[in-house]
């Protein structure tokens, strides 16, 4: 399957040039890029090698595609392209809400969702939460966030980041953050696979409402259905992950977090035991058994 990463961030958090220092640092990486219109993207010219239609090419094998209203049927065509790109970034809007775009993902067995990166202003993103107009989509998509790429912070006063780091944290507390001046970071920060945490209904997890369980296979399992088997379930589970032997005899790992899952081959070493975290009072270790 083909990883997704989805980056938000609200408007002018500088989510166009990550895009364009990722494209130019992409090192053999074939990205393709998908924005809803191209007017809402500004690729570096030097980076651009033909256009047609809906399609930009753009140097080392990338591409560039606007899918309007319809993302499901430009990741169709992606899918297609001869060869494949490797990984793809989708660009939402600066008021977009990037789980809903990663909730479309279900329905399309080529791709795989990576995760969400969101850009936000060092200098402003404080001030831009707390505005009524725009303040709820900003937190929202700080709550969305795997990764939060902590932009602009040259222009952030001496003192004032620390007490922004410990903000984010307190609107989303596992989120990784991450600094950057014009959206520069290490490509591999966006672009290396990472699973993400479970998000439950926009609340925020706090670790004292988690409980942790081990799931012990009685014998080898086929790892797809037992990892979509754990998605599926209603049962708090907020996120597993760990070892089993399939049934070839050998082993996989399986991460699972809220609707999402990721099964790999793994060591044969590797000993068995699936490690669930879920919320207090709602996982069940009966309900997870009988998978098992």
């Amino acid at each position: 399957m083909i990883p997704v990463t989805v980056i938000g961030g609200y408007l002018g958090s500088g989510k166009t040039t990550l895009v364009n220092h990722l494209l130019r640092n992409a090192n053999g990486v074939r990205l393709a890029v998908l924005v809803n219109e191209f007017g809402e993207l500004a690729i570096d010219e030097d980076l651009i090698e033909a256009q047609a239609d809906d399609v930009i090419s753009i140097a080392g094998g990338c591409v560039c595609c606007s899918f309007g209203s319809d993302l499901t049927a430009a990741l169709g065509n992606m899918a297609m392209m001869d060869p494949p790109p490797n990984h793809v970034l989708i660009e939402s809007s600066g008021v977009a809400i990037p789980s809903s775009i990663v909730n479309s993902l279900v329905f399309m067995p080529a791709f795989r969702a990576d995760g969400i990166v969101v850009l936000v202003d060092a200098e402003t993103v404080q001030r831009s939460a707390s505005d009524k107009y725009m303040g709820d989509t900003v937190t929202r998509q700080i709550a969305d966030a795997d990764i939060i790429l902590l932009n602009k912070v040259d222009l952030a006063k001496a003192g004032a980041l620390e007490a922004t780091r410990a903000w984010l944290h307190i609107q989303n507390y596992a989120v990784r953050v991450v600094e950057s001046i014009h959206g520069v970071v290490p490509p591999e920060i966006v672009l290396e696979s990472f699973l993400v945490r479970a998000r439950a209904g926009g609340k925020h997890i706090e670790p004292s409402h988690l409980d942790v369980m081990t799931l012990m296979p009685t014998g080898p399992v086929d790892a797809r259905v037992l990892a979509s088997a754990l998605s599926d379930l209603d049962v708090g589970l907020v996120r597993a992950k760990g070892f089993v032997t399939q049934l070839d005899g050998t082993k996989a790992l399986i991460q699972v977090v809220g609707r999402r899952f990721d099964v790999t081959n793994a060591k044969a070493e590797k000993a068995d035991g699936i490690v669930c975290l879920g919320f207090k009072g709602l996982m069940s270790r009966k309900t997870l058994e009988a998978l098992v």
